[in-house]
């Protein structure tokens, strides 16, 4: 067989694939990119003439909204603390599973696993019950303590570490699996040769693994990072943004003007000033990887 028509038939064979991309992707990407050059609203559904272009006033007028700010600010709140803190109890569960005086490992790995598969609706009963200002498991140990109680969602000062707190023990363990796999892929001689060399646990931990997880430790900072700048379920469950805005993330700020409000071009450029946030940051984490002579 030719060139040509080895090419020829490797298209045809990824055409379904490209074609599917193409109707549920780009195309629909494309649709909501124009979406938020419009003023698209519920009066625009009711009378389609009614819709106009009105090019970057959208983006224009988020610069001037102060719920969009407050959005932005508490969704960096989480990347920068909720994401550190998931990738370091990740680590330090994976580190505590894989270790070979540990019995039932397995155990303990379906165990860590479960908060993921758990659906958040189950999860936000229970945790409702832990920070419930007086009934609460909680606030109870904290009296125990002669502390006075707590409104961990109702007061705005603390509702946002408390989400954060339930979305790391929610999603923890995904990313304690990326580390388990990136652990057993180091070579056992490596480990050998240095306690033969008189290495610890603590100087073989700094000096071997921690060096050779540097790829494990991108990805799962860059998925960390992506998934909690799309923070959705956790506050639109638990507090719908409240109280006084205080939990409210950009995607549940988009959901609100999109679907809540009809304000469907106003939401579309929230969504695609996330998109170039998600973008920049994750090309800049690849990037600090490339200078510290990682392998992304």
């Amino acid at each position: 067989m030719s060139r040509p028509a080895r090419v020829a038939a490797g298209w045809w064979f990824v055409a379904p694939a490209l074609g599917l991309l193409l109707v549920f992707f780009l195309l629909p990407t494309l649709a909501a990119l124009l979406l938020s050059g419009t003023d698209f609203d519920v009066y625009t559904v009711a009378d389609p003439r009614r819709l106009r272009w009105i090019g970057w006033d959208n983006y224009r007028r988020l610069l001037d909204d102060p719920r969009f700010a407050t959005a932005l600010g508490n969704t960096l709140f989480f990347v920068v603390v909720a994401g550190p803190a998931s990738i370091l109890v990740s680590l330090g569960a994976a580190l505590l599973v894989d270790a070979h005086v540990v019995r039932g490992r397995a155990v303990f790995r379906t165990l860590l696993f479960l908060p993921v598969v758990t659906t958040l609706v189950a999860v936000a009963v229970v945790w409702r019950y832990l920070y419930h200002p007086r009934s609460g498991l909680l606030n109870q140990l904290l009296a125990l303590a002669g502390v006075e109680p707590i409104d961990w969602l109702g007061d705005p000062r603390w509702a946002l570490p408390s989400l954060a707190l339930l979305a790391v023990w929610k999603n923890f363990g995904f990313n304690m699996l990326v580390f388990l796999a990136g652990l057993q892929a180091i070579p056992e001689r490596l480990s050998e040769a240095a306690r033969l060399d008189g290495a610890g646990r603590a100087r073989e931990l700094w000096s071997v693994t921690l060096p050779l997880l540097a790829p494990t430790f991108v990805f799962v900072a860059v998925i960390t990072t992506i998934g909690y700048l799309q923070l959705f379920a956790e506050p639109y469950v638990m507090t719908q943004g409240g109280p006084a805005n205080a939990t409210l993330s950009v995607v549940l700020l988009m959901y609100e003007e999109g679907f809540r409000w009809w304000n469907l071009g106003y939401g579309a450029a929230v969504a695609f000033v996330l998109f170039a946030i998600i973008l920049v940051l994750s090309a800049a984490q690849l990037l600090l990887q490339r200078l510290w002579g990682g392998r992304p």
